[in-house]
């Protein structure tokens, strides 16, 4: 499954700077050439007109999704893009194989926009179990990654959320209404309460990374697409957070959780988050 029987461990030791390469290689090529210059005929829509696809999503895919199977012998690649063409794919990420869970481009609506709230997100997951990470926000060239036990870093500098300032309300990015049921809205609804200030997400990776850099103090999410979840989960938790769903149970990648959850700057803060969500407080 893996070369010479390395471990997922060893793997990351010798080749997370070839990852690092192919992630910025595939923003280099795909996405930042076509950023602010896209033609009506490269974006599409998929389930609707709030879900968007375009070239830069489908050709980055293919692009890392060539060189990271090619890093990784035995490992499979489970896209956005690949799952939208055939579903099955996704069942990839409950299998024995390593896997490379990929979104080309988190905030695609943005991208299409010409904004800069965008990015890939790449995460290698083994039996459900995240090992590392790897957010690129090319606009701004930043790069945050994770390796499960190593820490946190942005740009090479360690990341620690450290729990919110008290007295001050909570910053709580939360599924945007135009992506939810109306009983999601109903569930999300009671975030809406004093202490706590609620606002509609934009890139859940970007997301996530202003929670393990402390600018945010949690999600809440009531989706599970793990290509959205689980680079950013990664970095939460390496940076000292932690996610729980709703019945107080971490997000599991492999899915069947119970929804919404919420992804934390320390465990109090997500305790509180899901107590909300439950109606228990």
């Amino acid at each position: 499954m893996i070369e010479n029987n390395e471990t997922i461990d060893e793997f990351l030791a010798r080749y997370t700077d070839d990852v690092e390469e192919a992630v910025r290689k595939a923003a280099a090529q795909e996405i930042v050439p076509r950023w602010r210059r896209l033609a009506a005929h490269e974006v599409d829509q998929k389930a609707g007109p709030h879900d968007l696809v375009t070239d830069a999503d489908r050709k980055a895919e293919l692009y890392l999704t060539e060189v990271l199977a090619r890093l990784l012998p035995g490992s499979v690649v489970v896209g956005e893009e690949a799952v939208h063409a055939n579903p099955a794919s996704y069942g990839a990420i409950r299998g024995e194989a390593p896997v490379w869970i990929v979104d080309p481009v988190d905030g695609t609506r943005q991208f299409v926009r010409g904004e800069e709230g965008f990015c890939t997100l790449v995460a290698l997951a083994h039996l459900g179990v995240v090992h590392a990470s790897w957010t690129y926000a090319p606009a701004d060239d930043r790069l945050a990654t994770a390796v499960r036990g190593r820490g946190a870093f942005l740009d090479g500098e360690r990341l620690y959320a450290g729990p919110p300032e008290p007295g001050r309300e909570l910053r709580v990015a939360t599924s945007h209404p135009d992506y939810t049921t109306d009983e999601q809205k109903r569930d999300l609804l009671a975030l809406r309460t004093p202490g706590v200030a609620p606002r509609p997400c934009g890139s859940a990776g970007l997301e996530y990374l202003a929670v393990a850099r402390g600018e945010s103090d949690a999600t809440a999410f009531s989706w599970e697409a793990a290509w959205d979840h689980a680079a950013g989960l990664l970095l939460v938790e390496e940076a000292g957070g932690t996610h729980l769903t709703r019945t107080g149970e971490p997000f599991r990648i492999t899915g069947g959780n119970e929804l919404p959850f919420t992804a934390a700057r320390d465990a109090a803060t997500a305790r509180r988050v899901v107590a909300l969500l439950a109606g228990e407080a």
